[in-house]
This record gives C-alpha cells, structure tokens and sequence, in this order.
C-alpha cells in the first residue's frame, strides 16, 4: 500500500477507565484533547516536538509512542515507513490515570490512517486491535477511539471471529458504545504528583474474596444503567471492592479524597490506574455541578496543586485531518 498524504492533523481525547466497578471494562471518553501534526518526510529523520503535558520529559525520537504506534500501524498494512515530523500539542496530563499513553497509541493509529492510500484499511475494528496490543487493556483505547462511553471485552479463546453487530474489534478484542444521559458532568480532580500504571497494578492482588467479585458484579451492571438513564444511582453504582482499596498505599490521598467525596454524598472514583480522582456529578441548569460544594468542603479552600477540572463526555473520539500545504 502506498503513501496518499504528506500532512495530517490528530486529535484524541483523554479518557477514564474503571469508573469504580468496571475494571478493565469501562471507560468515558472527556473533553480534553492532544492535537498532533504529523508530516512525511522525504529522509529518514524523525523529528518530535512536543508542547505542553510531557514537554522535557518524552522522548523526541523514534522511541516516541506516536512514532511507535504509527510505525505498527504502517507496517500492519503494508505501507512503507518513511521520515516523520512531529508537532504535538498535549493537554492530557501524564501518569495521572487520564489515558495518555492510549490517546498517544490512538493518535499514532490514527495518523498512519490519514497518511495511507486506502484508510479503510485501518479501520476502527482494526484500530481497536493494534492499540489494544500496544497498550495491554482497550479500556481506555475503546473511548480514545471510539468516543462517549464504552464497554470493552476479550473474546474467549475460540469464539467465532466475526464480531456482533454494534461491536467494533476484529479477533478476540470488542467494543460497544452506550447512551450517557445528557445531564452527566464528569469533573476530573487532578493532583500535582504522577502515579505510573505498572506501580498501581502492582499492588493488586491475584485473587480476590468471591463475594466481593459478585458484589463487584452487580455495581457494575447498576453503573451502566446509572450512566445512560438514572444518574441519581451513580453513587450506588460506583462502589468498588476490587482495586481501588488495594491502591490506598500509593495514593493515599486520592483514596482519602474519594471517601470523603462519597461521604458527602458524591460519586467519586479513582480515575483508571489514579491518581487523579474523577467525579461523576450531575450538570446544574444555572452552570456548574452538584458536586462543586462538596469539592470546596473536602479541600477547605487548600488545593495544594491540586486542579479541579470540569470536563463535558467527548462523544465524537478520535479524528484525522488531512492538511493541504
């Protein structure tokens, strides 16, 4: 396959995983977007520019994750490699539990589709796949990808190839877009420090009590319908007994925020892997959330670098442009 375009523009959402009890499953797609430019270079160079989130701190190489992904993706269908020049622009903040490292997987993906000859050719089924076998999990690929809330799954070994109509992802990987009602106002409580994601799985357990996972179980059930049609369930629905206490000890003060969040009556969660705390509040007709209140009461006026983020659902998911010089 052949190369059709020289410049294209990227834009991919940050995401939340988990939601409290849908470990590995569930994910929101919020309205904070890195925005890439991407151009073929007739060398062998690959230049990285990058402003904002990770600026200083990511590579400016071939070891970039974009370059990354970008390269799998060319090399999946066949296309050549070539030079690459890299402009991003990251307001996703990193190691923080917001999805940066798949907005990056998805942003790559995505790029190689707007630079080859026959984009259908990376689909979303096929987009789905390749990020979920750089990324480990397509929790937060689905909503990167896809946009709005998600439900994502593995396939058993041997279940039929073909995948049920409204589901995208070929092989074992699936997804599904659900409704999210109209008046859910995610706000994301976002600390100074970082928290990578292999230290926050590090401190799962590898069995958890049965009654836990069939408590867990029925949470999450409730949480779908929470999100789509009965916001007033969405602190019932956010419980968790699966991960988010097994984390206390390498972010006590998300989990401290978190409990005296829902003790006000709050939905709050660890936001993916954390540590940034996400609340799932419910949008106000004068402006604002119902969970404002209780946010100022829980830090007493001191945020201690702490940002509160009010964030709409972005429903449309990733994007390419292809840029006419």
């Amino acid at each position: 396959m052949r190369l059709h375009a020289a410049h294209v523009r990227v834009r991919v959402p940050a995401t939340s995983a988990n939601l409290g009890p849908g470990f590995d499953a569930l994910g929101l797609a919020l309205g904070l977007h890195d925005e890439l430019e991407v151009r073929a270079l007739g060398t062998a160079d690959v230049r990285v520019e990058v402003q904002g989130e990770g600026a200083g701190a990511v590579p400016d190489d071939e070891t970039h994750l974009v370059v990354r992904a970008l390269r799998v993706a060319l090399d999946h269908v066949g296309a050549p490699q070539t030079g690459l020049h890299l402009v991003c622009h990251n307001r996703v903040p990193h190691g923080r539990g917001l999805g940066s490292s798949a907005a990056a997987v998805v942003a790559g993906i995505l790029a190689a589709r707007g630079l080859v000859a026959e984009p259908e050719a990376l689909d979303d089924d096929v987009a789905l796949a390749l990020a979920t076998q750089l990324e480990g999990h397509p929790d937060n690929a689905a909503p990167a990808l896809l946009g709005g809330l998600t439900v994502a799954w593995t396939e058993d070994p041997g279940a039929a190839p073909a995948a049920p109509a409204g589901a995208h992802g070929p092989g074992p990987v699936r997804a599904v877009r659900l409704a999210v009602h109209g008046d859910l106002q995610p706000v994301a409580i976002v600390p100074p420090g970082h928290l990578s994601t292999r230290a926050a799985r590090g401190v799962l357990p590898d069995q958890v009590p049965h009654a836990d996972a069939a408590w867990q179980a029925g949470r999450a059930a409730l949480l779908v319908e929470a999100l789509g049609r009965r916001p007033d369930l969405l602190l019932a629905a956010t419980g968790d007994r699966l991960h988010q206490g097994y984390r206390r000890e390498v972010m006590p003060a998300s989990l401290a925020l978190v409990e005296a969040l829902r003790a006000r009556g709050v939905a709050a969660v660890v936001s993916g892997a954390g540590p940034t705390v996400l609340v799932l509040a419910r949008r106000l007709p004068g402006g604002g959330s119902d969970a404002d209140e209780a946010i100022a009461e829980a830090f007493g006026g001191v945020m201690a670098g702490w940002r509160v983020l009010p964030l709409p659902v972005d429903t449309a998911g990733g994007s390419v442009t292809a840029m006419l010089d």
